[in-house]
């Protein structure tokens, strides 16, 4: 039910004709793939298989965000820059130079 909600929040944000958009870019049509994969196995009684298989589709998806978030959490106070370094290296050296939307 998330997955859904989520898809359709995506949509009333940006728009139908961009989000067909960034789901059908060439550069993201295995995390597509994935994302589709995960939510079909979630349906079929396969929880855990099809949230691995979902998170990764997100990651592969979103991951350009990654450091637009590290740069947002990097101003709380305490652990805000601790955050912001995971996600750096999560992000794997991804520059958010072109956004995906």
């Amino acid at each position: 039910m998330g997955n859904i909600l989520f898809l359709i929040g995506l949509t009333l944000i940006i728009g139908v004709q961009k989000t067909l958009a960034f789901f059908s870019r060439r550069q993201k049509l295995k995390g597509t793939a994935a994302f589709a994969a995960g939510i079909l196995l979630i349906l079929l009684r396969w929880p855990l298989t099809g949230f691995l298989i979902e998170l990764y589709g997100l990651f592969i998806l979103f991951g350009d965000f990654l450091i637009t978030i590290g740069q947002f959490a990097g101003n709380v106070p305490v652990v805000g820059p601790y955050i912001q370094r995971g996600l750096e290296v999560l992000a794997g050296g991804r520059s958010n130079a072109e956004l995906p939307v």
